[in-house]
């Protein structure tokens, strides 16, 4: 579902729970991301441990893939996008979760994998500035995104295909429920890369983290870019002119994963089984604005309702949007991943 943070240490304090043996090294996405998890997650699940947490940020699964074939796996847990943890699981290069251990029975359904467990849910959207299109003249659909007549200014775009190809064919007029039907064949992959090529010389900036796509609304570097609704908020709130709609968004979570030979796996689970319970989902959403998977998370009284209602699996947001599948993910992952590098390269 994200830049770049440096690695640091996350102690327990002195009055936690007696020590586990070892200590636990996650991965994530960096940037305000990843500063909200270590508030509303890593800190305090350590100190409900009694364990040592080292954070670092990474690139992807395709960095846990090239650890797991060298036999030199260093992280215990990651966090990765439900399509990673899709394609990593069928792979084998994720361990099977301990779903006896891990309380999933209040998940909202789809939201955790045999070897990925949800997070948090998250939305892929664009976002506008403010300032080059106000009043009645705002982009809504996808379809404005691609309309560079309508709305000249310069565009932001994935530089990895993943959420990259539905909002190209909803631009070039396919029904949403229609979209993994379609591309469900190299011809329909086609036809998205196609509509993508079409944008390219409007596209200033690939960008390729989620600290990155925020950054350049931010900075008003360019007028329109997809991304990740969180990242937006935080962006919004630290004063960037830009604005966004759910409608069309992808519906999407993250989730924690470990590697197939991870150093401490034990205490990885438990570590797991822990993040998993709602009152650290119901946390996040004082940080960033993505909602819990937990469903339980919004019955504790944590998440006001304003907070809730921008949240991207409240109702209201989820009803118009479309929901990713993992399913396509792990089955086109090499194809379209191979044809989209090609197209950027072009």
């Amino acid at each position: 579902m994200f830049g770049s943070v440096a690695a640091f240490a996350v102690a327990a304090g002195l009055a936690a729970a007696p020590a586990l043996a070892g200590d636990l090294t996650i991965v994530s996405w960096g940037g305000s991301y990843q500063d909200a998890q270590s508030k509303a997650v890593f800190i305090p699940v350590a100190k409900a441990l009694g364990i040592k947490i080292k954070e670092e940020s990474y690139g992807g699964i395709s960095d846990v893939r090239l650890q797991v074939k060298a036999g030199a796996v260093t992280w215990d847990i990651i966090d990765t996008g439900s399509g990673g943890g899709a394609r990593g699981g069928v792979e084998g290069i994720l361990e099977p979760l301990d779903y006896d251990m891990i309380d999933v029975s209040n998940f909202v359904p789809g939201t955790y994998l045999p070897a990925c467990v949800g997070t948090i849910t998250f939305s892929t959207v664009f976002a506008y500035n403010t300032e080059t299109y106000s009043g009645d003249n705002v982009p809504k659909t996808w379809a404005d995104f691609w309309d560079v007549e309508k709305f000249p200014g310069k565009r932001s775009y994935r530089a990895k295909y993943s959420g990259a190809l539905e909002p190209a064919l909803m631009a070039d007029g396919v029904p949403p429920e229609k979209v993994y039907e379609v591309l469900s064949t190299e011809e329909g992959i086609d036809r998205a890369i196609d509509k993508i090529r079409q944008l390219k010389d409007h596209v200033a900036v690939w960008w390729k983290s989620g600290a990155q796509h925020a950054q350049l609304m931010k900075d008003g570097e360019v007028d329109m870019t997809t991304g990740w609704n969180g990242r937006f908020d935080v962006a919004i709130g630290d004063g960037a002119k830009a604005a966004y709609n759910y409608g069309q968004g992808l519906l999407d979570y993250d989730c924690f994963a470990i590697p197939k030979g991870a150093p401490n796996k034990e205490l990885a689970m438990k570590f797991l089984a822990e993040a998993s319970k709602a009152s650290y989902q119901a946390a996040m959403p004082q940080y960033i604005t993505y909602g819990p998977t937990n469903k339980e998370a919004y019955d504790l009284g944590i998440i006001d309702n304003e907070v809730a209602g921008k949240l991207p699996s409240h109702p209201d947001n989820a009803k118009v949007q479309l929901v990713v599948d993992n399913d396509w993910y792990a089955k086109w992952e090499k194809i379209a991943s191979s044809k989209y590098q090609d197209m950027l390269t072009e």
